[in-house]
Formats: structure tokens, C-alpha cells, sequence
């Protein structure tokens, strides 16, 4: 498996996060949609010019997140968002993802700004999440949308196992089981994490996925400039949000040296 088989220019890649700040609506919403986008903009440009070989979008300050959907104005601001994020890093693979399993809004924005894959909470199987009960896989309804919409060109990069959740309901239902679910349901690749953003990825879960499922599988937290290397070792790409933050934590501004850093292990 290689990740240019959902659209990267390497076997091997690298995604940089860049958590969107609170949209409209969302209850720390302190800043225009201006603003926002331009944030955005420039921490892409920053990602893009040391490196990384993919760029990701994600509304994580809209915390506490809706459950499975997203208002019109959610929908909006990404398309917003997303168009200043193309124009400042136009060569960049881009990814979206609306939390907490917005999957329907997400393709949306997906399909309009022109990025190659969204990732995708509760693809199969149940969870009880800490926005409440994820109860319906989204595979179905997602799928059919993407034909109805004609945007066969957007990956879908599944969950597995989703961090933030109980797996009590499914504890009978391993990774590899999981990850052979989302392969039949039509998954175009798998993310395997922690139990939390920034908390390690188990090397037993991602060789367990990556043997399960003929598909690319990815990181989804918890990688540093000391892990990266053995986790591209098992993984097609490795999506890196926390540790290029100042200090390390998620919800502060990208730290350049940092981020320059761990480009510098992936190539190692």
C-alpha cells in the first residue's frame, strides 16, 4: 500500500493539521470568518513551505461538537476556510473533516474546494463518543452521497476504533475486524490513533489494521520527530497535529521550528 494511492506525490506522507478556530456559532467563537480563514491561510503556508506533503482541515475549537452533523453556517465557513487554505499552499493535497462525525458536510466541502479525501468518524460499527451516542454507521449514506454528488474523486480515510469513545458496544469487534469492515464497506483507507488527540498510536493496532485491510493506513495522533520514523515504518502517512504546536499542545499556534523538525525526521 502507498499513499500515493489516495493522491499524494509519495509512498510515504506526511499531513499537517491545521485546527480551524471557532467558527460562527460554535460557543468560543471570538473571531470573523475573515480572521479565521486568514489564520488558516497563513499556518498553510507555513506547513507547505517546510514540507509536508499534505495539508488537513479540521474544526476542532467548535468543541462541544454537535453530534453527527453541522449547521449551514459550519458548512459555509469550511468552503470559506478551505478556499483560503488552496489559494496560500495551491500545490498541497488537502483533507477535510467536520467534527464530530459531520461525514455528509464534510464531503460537501470536500467535493467543492477541490481536496482529495476526507476523514471519516464512525465509517462502521457503534461508539458511544464523548458527544453521545454514535448509533448509525455513516458508510451507507456517505457513499451514496458521493455518487450523488459525483465526487468519486474524495477518498474516505475511516476511523477505526475513534479515539474519544467507548468501544464497549464493540468490544467483541477487534481492530483487524474493524479495519477488514471498513475495507468491504467501501473505505479507501484506515486511521488508526490513541485513546485521545495527542496520546500515542498502539504499533500492535496499526500492524493489527495494516494486515487486516488491503488500504492505506494512516497515523492519527500522537506522533513526535522520535516516533515519526518507526511509525512510517507500518504506516502509508502520518497526520501530525499536537507536537507542531508550541509547547506541544493542540490549541496553540504552529510552531515553525517545530514543524520544520519533524519534516526533517520523516525524510531521515
Amino acid at each position: 500500500m502507498s499513499a500515493r494511492q489516495i493522491g499524494f506525490a509519495r509512498d510515504k506522507a506526511l499531513i499537517g493539521m491545521i485546527h480551524v478556530h471557532a467558527l460562527p456559532g460554535a460557543p468560543r467563537s471570538a473571531r470573523t470568518v475573515d480572521e479565521i480563514a486568514d489564520i488558516a491561510a497563513a499556518e498553510a503556508e507555513l506547513l507547505a513551505g517546510v514540507g509536508f506533503d499534505g495539508l488537513m482541515i479540521e474544526n476542532m475549537h467548535d468543541a462541544p461538537y454537535l453530534r453527527a452533523k453541522a449547521g449551514p453556517e459550519i458548512v459555509a465557513c469550511m468552503t470559506r476556510v478551505g478556499m483560503a487554505v488552496r489559494a496560500a499552499a495551491p500545490a498541497a493535497p488537502l483533507g477535510v473533516q467536520i467534527l464530530a462525525g459531520a461525514n455528509i458536510e464534510a464531503l460537501a466541502v470536500a467535493h467543492a474546494i477541490g481536496a482529495i479525501f476526507i476523514r471519516v468518524e464512525n465509517f462502521v460499527f457503534s461508539a458511544v463518543a464523548d458527544e453521545g451516542l454514535l448509533d448509525e454507521a455513516s458508510a451507507g449514506p456517505l457513499l451514496r452521497e458521493r455518487r450523488r454528488l459525483g465526487a468519486g474523486g474524495v477518498r474516505i480515510l475511516a476511523d477505526i476504533k475513534k479515539k474519544h469513545s467507548s468501544h464497549a458496544l464493540t468490544a467483541d469487534v477487534g481492530v483487524a475486524e474493524t479495519a477488514r469492515a471498513a475495507a468491504f464497506f467501501g473505505a479507501d483507507g484506515v486511521i488508526i490513533t490513541g485513546g485521545a488527540t495527542g496520546e500515542p498510536t498502539s504499533l500492535a493496532d496499526l500492524d493489527a489494521a495494516r494486515n487486516a485491510a488491503e488500504l492505506p493506513t494512516l497515523v492519527g495522533s500522537g506522533a513526535t520527530d522520535e516516533s515519526l520514523q518507526e511509525l512510517l515504518q507500518r504506516a502509508d502517512a502520518v497526520i501530525v497535529g499536537s507536537w507542531i504546536k508550541r509547547d506541544g499542545l493542540w490549541s496553540n499556534p504552529i510552531d515553525h521550528d517545530r514543524a520544520a523538525r519533524i519534516v526533517e525526521a520523516g525524510r531521515g
